[in-house]
């Protein structure tokens, strides 16, 4: 019998929940009544305590999350933390409705609502009470007198863990609000019963924050289950049937705006739902949500923020004046050195903040708390709040931030600062990626203040330009370059390089290539210019940041356009005066595009090594460069997946999702997606993935000729991509359309050296001709597929990507084994592993054709230079399993093996002769040939690939 007894009584109840709309609570108080009443004269006990209140109508119910439920029970103790109004009670209630409905006969779990001001004494009569509805569901007295109605004696304890221990079926006890429990003592009674009554008590708490358990001590037990904030959070579909069930239609995009608002806050989103009711246009209400909304306000103020110790709240409004905070930048804000510690405590406790993950961690406030308590810093003396303002700028501009430094320079009032930071540090203020800032544009000089200083005109033109505001950039730019004649000569001779820089800013933001093709030219022309001697202000403009600045504008744009060479050489260029000049932004931006690219040519070992690099750059901390960042988590992704690791390659390209939305790393992750969901098995899902990268990236009129190349080329992979999906599921008819209906290459570039005749096919082609022969294969058609084999031994397939050239040298190697031709195939498979050997290539083998693993194994046998990394192949590989007669099984051998022949017949896996096997164990020659001799007697073989497979299929070796 299943003692824990608690999964058969879920099954159904994931599919039975509607989506929306329970009705009433079940109203069991007279089960709560009856177990009151058996327990002795004493004080009153609440009935409202032991039984969930009932939710406001409409409820909407998740079965995700009660299939969270589910699981988590079955572990001693399920704890729900999150703030106020993530939907904790309304989930534990809904839940326990479930599970009544589900299995009425059996007893219901208890509840019990704690409230401040219980202590040892007060708690326990009411845990009696709740214990008794489970622990006696029939008003057995015998059952009932083993539960004391007050804080237990030890004896007493144990005699009520061994009734526990004794039942059949797991007794659950739910406790909301645990965190109104102070004194931890008030619970020694309960963890007692939970260490020792044999898992057959489950206790499913719920609270805020520093609730009263051994949280430690059971997660490293493995005997806790954790539903944070995380998991309670609404999803965009959760969201839309929540505003259904509120007679509120809004569309998709609308959904969204309140996802990224809310971030799925239950409260929030009921507020929201209600508020929406009565409003003429609800997306555009939807759209201005903030937390100048009074009922969220409200919420924030009385449920949120009250809670917390007058120090963290004051922390929380001081660090507002930033939109992500690290302990440093707070230590500097409030004068403190303590800021580690509670922002930690803050987050992982109070759970009102979100850090990322790094070291040092960065932290964020949900967007509508940081509305919210932007508003109150608002509040505060002016003086203060710029004091606040240059704090932060100090602090930015100490470490490495100077796109911040100079928001809060402006901020702040300081005019000298933000010129000095632009004069100093404008390479680092060019902007690589959209930065969305939440808080109102920091106030600028007056014109007449501009008009007097044109270097702080040009630092005007660039935080406007960030801000998003071109009209105010430009007309800075005017001003200074009106005024430029007041300069004195040194600060002059560098204002043409300073104007460049805030052209180029201007064009990026304004996705203008022509522009910055311009700006780029005329900033890099400047590298003649003579440093400002005598100049009041430190000048950046180094021949090194010239080069990075203007090297890294012209690589996008080559990237962008299609010039795949020309990226991959201009961010080497870019990448190395990066690091010379010290500007680890411009290098991240660099290396991180420049590892994709070595991925993509399949180049793993350089491209891992330049993804890691980068992200370890100091821009990758606390949400920013993320787009940057999401190409070197790209690159890993690609990485991973040749080296067959495909939970790392997953992870990776999730953390990639930044750079997705960019062309052509959004193509890239599509088919890096696709064969992830091939390998697993999801043929569908991969097919689906293709077709919709495939109709983004279709044929696109009006582009200039290398983007229309880079088009080509990325429809070519998806292609063939596509052509192997379908004739892996069989559907030869299908594949064989795709290819022949495949658009002409497009004319190569005139440096591009023509394809040599004789089957040699250019980069482009390669893909789809290789997947082509792949489907006569797989057609049975072997004579098809080597005439379509591309020649990947040609002086122009060493310009393919390196796993192209990988399959075609495999698929080469098993037509010559299916011709007859062992020879040529364990040359061309020891070619293949040399090529795949330096970057840890794996996927090609292991996921490769019927055939190869054996072709692997003979190369144990005939020799290889590679003999552990084809040993390591040869395990992986899985053989499919062939069906057997019923009742038929491997033969066994007649005559078992002896000790000594077990361990020459390990030998004969190996490359070693005999003789070299004689001189490993110290033996003659002729012993191992002797021993060799009686192996193959054993086996039925005759030849020593023979014995070694023989072997593996009765799992000797």
């Amino acid at each position: 019998m299943n003692r824990s007894g608690w999964g058969n009584r879920r099954r159904r109840i994931g599919g039975a929940i509607a989506s929306v709309g329970v009705g009433r609570m079940p109203d069991d108080r007279s089960a709560v009544r009856a177990a009151t009443a058996r327990r002795p004269v004493g004080p009153p006990l609440l009935p409202s305590r032991l039984t969930p209140a009932v939710p406001p109508e409409p409820v909407v119910l998740r079965p995700r999350l009660t299939r969270l439920l589910d699981e988590g029970v079955a572990r001693p103790v399920t704890l729900l933390r999150a703030p106020a109004g993530w939907g904790k009670t309304t989930l534990l209630a809904a839940w326990r409705r479930a599970v009544v409905e589900a299995a009425p006969a059996a007893p219901a779990p208890a509840w019990l609502c704690v409230e401040f001001g219980d202590d040892s004494d007060r708690l326990w009569t009411y845990l009696a009470a709740a214990l008794r509805s489970v622990a006696d569901p029939d008003g057995e007295p015998a059952a009932a007198a083993s539960v004391p109605d007050r804080a237990p004696r030890p004896d007493e304890l144990e005699v009520l863990a061994a009734a526990l221990a004794a039942r059949e079926r797991p007794a659950v006890l739910i406790l909301d609000d645990l965190h109104r429990i102070t004194d931890p003592a008030a619970l020694a009674g309960l963890e007692f019963l939970l260490r020792h009554t044999e898992q057959r008590l489950r206790l499913v708490a719920a609270g805020r924050s520093g609730l009263p358990l051994a949280v430690q001590r059971l997660r490293l037990a493995g005997e806790l289950t954790e539903i944070g904030p995380d998991e309670l959070a609404f999803t965009g579909d959760e969201i839309a049937d929540l505003l259904t069930a509120h007679g509120v239609a809004v569309p998709a995009a609308a959904v969204r705006r309140l996802r990224q608002r809310t971030e799925g806050w239950a409260a929030a989103l009921r507020i929201v739902a209600l508020a929406l009711r009565d409003q003429p246009d609800p997306q555009r209400w939807i759209a201005g949500l903030g937390a100048d909304q009074p009922e969220i306000a409200g919420y924030l103020r009385e449920e949120v923020l009250a809670s917390l110790e007058t120090p963290d709240r004051e922390l929380l409004r001081r660090a507002a004046i930033a939109e992500t905070v690290c302990a440093g930048l707070v230590d500097a804000l409030t004068g403190g050195t303590d800021a580690e510690t509670r922002l930690s405590a803050l987050a992982e406790n109070a759970g009102l903040l979100h850090h990322d993950g790094g070291r040092p961690a960065w932290y964020r406030c949900p967007p509508l708390l940081a509305d919210l308590l932007r508003r109150e810093l608002g509040r505060l003396p002016a003086e203060e709040l710029r004091d606040l303002h240059l704090r932060a700028a100090g602090w930015y501009g100490g470490n490495g931030r100077p796109v911040d430094a100079l928001r809060h320079a402006f901020a702040g009032g300081d005019w000298v600062r933000a010129t000095d930071l632009f004069v100093a540090r404008w390479p680092d203020l060019v902007p690589y990626d959209r930065i969305v800032h939440t808080a109102a544009p920091p106030a600028l000089p007056s014109a007449e203040v501009v008009a007097g200083d044109p270097e702080l005109a040009l630092a005007a033109a660039v935080q406007r330009a960030l801000d998003g505001d071109a009209d105010a950039a430009r007309e800075h730019l005017r001003l200074a370059t009106a005024h430029a004649h007041a300069l004195p000569e040194p600060r002059r001779a560098r204002f043409g390089r300073l104007v460049a820089v805030v052209e180029l800013i201007q064009a990026q933001l304004a996705d203008d290539a022509e522009a910055v093709r311009v700006a780029a030219a005329q900033l890099l022309a400047t590298r003649s210019v003579a440093p400002a001697a005598g100049a009041p202000r430190a000048d950046a403009g180094g021949d090194a940041d010239v080069r990075a600045v203007g090297g890294t504008a012209l690589a996008l744009l080559a990237l962008g356009g299609g010039d795949l060479a020309g990226a991959t050489a201009g961010f080497a260029a870019a990448l190395t005066a990066a690091r010379e000049a010290g500007r680890p932004r411009t290098e991240l931006v660099c290396a991180s595009r420049w590892a994709l690219l070595a991925a993509v040519r399949g180049e793993l070992r350089a491209a891992e090594e330049a993804a890691r690099a980068a992200l370890a750059l100091p821009p990758c901390q606390g949400w920013s460069a993320q787009v940057d960042c999401g190409y070197a988590y790209l690159a890993l992704a690609l990485v991973a997946l040749h080296r067959d690791q495909p939970t790392e390659a997953e992870a990776n390209l999730t953390l990639a999702a930044a750079a997705r939305r960019e062309p052509p790393a959004g193509a890239v992750a599509a088919w890096c997606a696709a064969h992830l969901r091939y390998d697993a098995g999801d043929l569908a899902a991969a097919h689906r993935v293709l077709v919709a990268a495939r109709a983004q990236w279709s044929d696109r009129s009006g582009e200039p000729t290398a983007a229309a190349n880079l088009r080509a080329e990325v429809d070519m992979w998806l292609l063939a991509a596509e052509v192997d999906l379908h004739s892996a599921r069989g559907d030869t008819r299908t594949a064989r359309e795709l290819v022949a209906a495949a658009p002409p290459a497009p004319p190569p570039r005139p440096d591009t050296p023509l394809p040599r005749p004789g089957g040699a096919v250019s980069r482009l082609d390669a893909a789809l001709a290789v997947a082509a022969a792949r489907v006569e294969l797989r057609a049975g058609d072997p004579r098809a597929a080597a005439r379509l084999l591309p020649d990947w031994s040609a002086a122009s397939a060493e310009a393919w990507p390196l796993p192209v050239r990988l399959d075609a040298a495999l698929l080469d190697a098993l037509l010559a084994a299916r011709d007859g031709d062992d020879r040529r195939a364990g040359r061309t498979l020891e070619r293949a592993l040399d090529l795949a050997a330096p970057d840890g290539y794996r996927r090609p083998f292991t996921r490769g054709e019927p055939g190869l693993r054996d072709l692997l194994a003979a190369r144990l046998d005939a020799g290889t230079a590679h003999w552990s990394m084809v040993s390591d192949l040869v395990r992986a590989v899985e053989v499919p399993a062939e069906p057997a007669p019923a009742g038929a099984s491997v033969a066994p051998l007649d005559e078992p093996l002896t000790e000594r022949e077990l361990t020459i017949l390990r030998y004969l896996q190996s490359i070693l002769s005999n003789v070299e096997i004689a001189a490993e164990l110290s033996v003659s020659v002729n012993t191992v040939k002797t021993h060799v001799r009686n192996i193959y007697r054993k086996l039925d073989a005759t030849r020593r690939r023979d014995a070694v497979r023989r072997a593996r299929d009765l799992h000797l070796i």
